[in-house]
């Protein structure tokens, strides 16, 4: 474990100080761990041995990690750098006395800003999740009696008291156990809770088969024992994956980096042209101060406004419509992170699978019984129900279950119980025939009861019958009770059970334990006395099968995901036999794939090979991996994206926290998921649905498309104006756009029309297509060239627009201005339908049929009439309204983009289409 700081800032390392001579405590007996921690089992630490050790290793808590404050979240909203551009935009005005343009460009970047603060304001903390864990009391021995002590307190050497329920505060080593097991699903993925005993286990035992020792986080299912503190605080187990919480780079969404290099290039572009075009204007013998009023038009002319208004608000809009169907998004920018993912790295237990154990067969002598909301036997031609009481086999087998059994069910709820889930689904299937544990449990009273014992891998309960003798009911091993059974219950009595059979038995377990089921067998005998052993003369009564099942809809949302190019890898801490069934039943994998299933002992780092021999590239095929640890999680999170891959992943457990923040996108189960992950994750599944993945897959494809066509939309309009102005400046023309008319156009014309594209519903098919290079810029080089023609295209609209009326209608430079800006306004709204499809029709297709473009069209109409024909609007705009000949001009000139661009979108469609 690693050399940490504990809470004191005192630095500590766990085998030199507290020595177990040089060896990990899980494999020391307890004699030598308490030896080495100079405890007495009988009196525990003193107080004030324990204070001392509180002052040396620190508080039992995990290192306080610095919150994000508002200041910080407030900050994230500002560095984008097209904001930045803004800002510069509205300085540069301001300091020329351009008060409109400055506060014009102000009310863009409030807007923009409030709606991204607001949005992110409850961003991910994972640490103060992590925090709770620790605020509970924890009962301790010290000074030879028994109190409760904030878990704050603990210290190593402390000797805990623990039962059923508990919550364990730090990692310890079990000293004394008495049926005890514990849940570590939320640390290790285990699915099933564990047995703990005192007998020491291998060093190089992995977490989940450390069987002598308790971890911080975990819980109590089962049973009490004593145990003694080893360690605390940030060298727990617990505190070493708040560390890789920590440690974890939360990595910049495809988004933001795209939208980031765009910010680059429009930089570039903007100080570009506003050089060129002010020095050569000065060249030209032109005022400074008129040059620079030029400059400022084209920088204002350049910079898309409304970008960071329609990304946020076509964000935000993902985002319900996620949230409708039970994605819940923590970070704006994750929305669009999904539409690019080509790998999810998902858990098995609660998310491809109900992470409930469930019995679904009964192997008797006589038949099979399948149980599935009734009991049904197997093998016959009308597939009836079975009794239980018709059946003696069945019947014996559902009452050893009930009888030999230590769960319960909660306030009665046969929906919630409480113990080992094995049991539990025991009780379960009793009740399905009727067979209710109360009822049973009165009639035929518990009497001894013979603890599950690991070494002999059985369980046993001596219950009085009516007839006043005792029925020993013994679960357990397969293999160790059919070694123990001498008999075999068939055909309602007791026959020989010879070597034959119970090797097809023992065959029968191999099989289906291959197949992922979790087995148990039965078996029972007669007794006048609750003395003896409870292990001998067995006669036997067949297997039970038991699974976690697979969460029903899971397949078909694989197929999806399969149709749509996104490959889906199974990363579970689970037994390799389990994961690898659950992975054939969902469809993640067929049968027989020996080579796609890696077990995490193979994965010790990701060098070029690892000990045993597995390459990169197999590790890179594998599409199961099992025994997994959370560092191993992140190891594999980070190679793939060295390979280019957007990795999203799914998780549920404390576990599961670092690789939840460090993948590109991390996906938490709402209902299942620990608060530490759901904190960590950038998006909650409400009803921890597996399908609900693929939904927001496909809204995140959708929102990239309209995110895409948008600021095509938007930067072609802009590259016109900046075109219309530069071209003109260097022809010595008036300005054809004054700075204040193309921040009008920017935030009416642009931003209306480009947020209705924003809310499209897409493309049909889209889940047919592959998701995009994981590198592929927002724009490629396609859509520039694209942006170019359209910007020159427009561009000429406007210059003739403008020649036409100072040359051949001889207007003044205001009313020929007026001629400019009303055919620029108009060329844009037009230029909406270029936005469509190549492969969809000129009259049908997803502009057209969204009627929130209908809707943007009419208001931008409404705006432009409005700012022409309102005296004060039209004053600050410096524009006056046209007469009939006038209008013409406009509506003429400002159809020729459209009708161009839909010309092009049909040769274009043909061409393509004969390829």
């Amino acid at each position: 474990m690693k050399n940490v700081h504990n809470q004191s800032g005192v630095s500590s390392s766990n085998a030199e100080e507290r020595g177990f001579n040089g060896a990990a405590a899980w494999a020391q007996s307890v004699p030598s761990v308490l030896d080495a921690l100079k405890v007495d089992p009988a009196q525990g630490l003193s107080e004030g041995e324990a204070d001392r050790r509180l002052r040396k290793y620190g508080a039992n808590q995990l290192r306080e990690h610095r919150k994000k404050n508002v200041l910080q979240i407030l900050y994230d909203q500002l560095k984008s750098l097209i904001v930045v551009l803004l800002i510069a935009a509205a300085a540069v005005s301001f300091l020329y006395q351009e008060v409109l343009e400055g506060w014009a460009i102000v009310v863009v970047i409030v807007i923009n800003t409030g709606i991204g603060f607001f949005t992110e304001l409850s961003a991910v903390r994972s640490m103060e999740a992590l925090f709770k864990l620790g605020e509970v009391k924890t009962r301790v021995r010290r000074g030879g009696t028994v109190r409760e002590v904030d878990a704050r307190e603990l210290v190593p050497g402390d000797l805990v008291i623990v039962e059923g329920g508990d919550i364990i505060t730090a990692d310890m080593r079990v000293v004394e156990s008495s049926k005890m097991q514990a849940d570590e699903s939320a640390l290790t993925g285990e699915s099933s809770p564990v047995s703990k005993q005192m007998e020491p286990v291998a060093e190089d035992a992995v977490l989940a088969e450390r069987g002598s020792m308790l971890y911080k986080g975990t819980a109590i299912t089962r049973g009490a024992g004593t145990a003694v503190v080893v360690t605390t605080g940030i060298q727990t187990e617990l505190g070493e994956i708040s560390s890789l919480v920590e440690e974890a780079k939360e990595e910049q969404t495809p988004l933001e980096d795209r939208l980031d290099k765009l910010g680059y290039r429009l930089v570039i572009f903007t100080l570009g042209i506003v050089f060129l075009v002010s020095l050569a204007g000065v060249m030209r013998g032109k005022e400074l101060f008129l040059m620079i009023e030029t400059g400022i038009a084209l920088a204002v002319a350049s910079i898309p406004e409304g970008l960071p208004i329609v990304a946020t608000i076509a964000l935000a809009k993902g985002m319900q419509l996620m949230a409708k169907k039970n994605a819940l998004v923590n970070r704006l920018s994750s929305v669009e992170t999904l539409g690019t993912t080509g790998i999810i790295f998902t858990d098995k237990t609660g998310t491809l699978t109900e992470n409930k154990m469930t019995v679904t067969q009964f192997l008797l002598p006589d038949n099979t019984i399948s149980v599935n909301g009734n009991f049904k036997e197997n093998g016959q031609k009308t597939k009836r129900a079975v009794q239980a009481e018709n059946n003696d086999s069945l019947l014996l087998a559902l009452e050893t279950g009930v009888l030999c059994n230590n769960a319960t069910f909660v306030d009665g709820d046969e929906q919630a119980g409480s113990g080992d889930p094995l049991e539990i689904a025991l009780l379960a299937a009793g009740s399905k025939a009727g067979l209710h544990f109360d009822e049973l449990a009165n009639r035929f009273p518990e009497e001894r009861e013979e603890a599950f014992d690991p070494e002999v891998k059985m369980m046993a309960t001596w219950n009085k019958m009516e007839a006043g003798e005792y029925r020993i009911s013994v679960k357990g091993a397969p293999g160790t009770v059919l070694e123990h059974s001498e008999t075999i219950f068939r055909d309602g009595g007791k026959q020989p059970l010879d070597e034959e059979e119970r090797q097809k038995w023992l065959e029968t377990n191999r099989e289906l334990a291959g197949k992922g089921y979790r087995l148990l067998a039965l078996a029972f005998r007669e007794s006048d006395t609750t003395e003896g052993n409870p292990y001998e003369e067995l006669t036997y009564i067949g297997l039970v099968a038991l699974l976690d099942p697979p969460r029903g809809e899971v397949r078909s949302a694989i197929t999806k995901c399969r149709e749509a190019g996104i490959r889906v890898v199974m990363v579970t801490g689970d037994q390799d036999q389990t994961a690898r069934y659950i992975a054939e039943s969902v469809g993640l994998a067929d049968q027989g794939e020996e080579g796609r299933l890696i077990h995490g002992r193979d994965l010790p780092s990701l060098e070029e090979k690892d000990p045993e021999g597995k390459s990169l590239s197999d590790i890179l095929e594998a599409n199961i991996f099992a025994r997994v640890n959370p560092q191993q999680k992140l190891d594999l999170i980070e190679l793939y994206q060295k390979k280019g891959h957007i990795v999203a992943m799914t998780g549920d457990g404390v576990n599961d926290a670092p690789a939840l923040k460090k993948a590109d996108i991390g996906i938490a189960m709402g209902k299942r998921g620990t608060q530490v992950a759901k904190e960590a994750a950038d998006m909650v599944l409400v009803d921890d649905a597996f399908s609900t993945i693929v939904a927001a897959i496909e809204q995140g494809r959708v929102i990239f498309g309209n995110i895409r066509r948008f600021i095509f939309y938007l930067l072609s309009c802009n590259v016109s104006e900046v075109l219309i102005v530069g071209i003109a400046t260097l022809a010595g023309s008036p300005l054809p756009l004054l700075p204040l008319q193309i921040l009008f156009l920017n935030l009416v014309t642009d931003v209306f029309p480009a947020l209705a594209l924003g809310v499209g519903e897409g493309e049909a098919g889209i889940m047919q297509q592959p998701p995009r290079e994981a590198k592929e810029s927002i724009l490629t080089n396609r859509h520039w060239l694209g942006i170019a023609g359209y910007g020159l295209v427009i561009t000429a609209s406007v210059l003739g627009a403008l020649y036409i009326g100072l040359h051949l209608l001889h207007l003044d430079a205001a009313r020929a201005v007026t001629l400019s800006f009303l055919t620029l306004a108009f060329a844009q709204l037009w230029h909406v339908f270029n936005m469509r499809s190549r492969k969809s029709g000129i009259f049908r297709n997803m502009i057209t049929a969204n009627p929130w473009i209908q809707g943007a069209l009419l208001l931008c109409v409404i705006l432009i009439l409005g700012a022409l024909y309102i005296p004060p609007v039209a004053e600050i705009l410096k524009v006056h309204p046209p007469d009939t000949i006038g209008w013409s001009v406009v509506i003429g000139m400002s159809l020729v983009p459209l009708f161009i661009g839909q010309a092009y979108k049909e040769i274009a469609s043909k061409f393509s289409a004969q390829r």
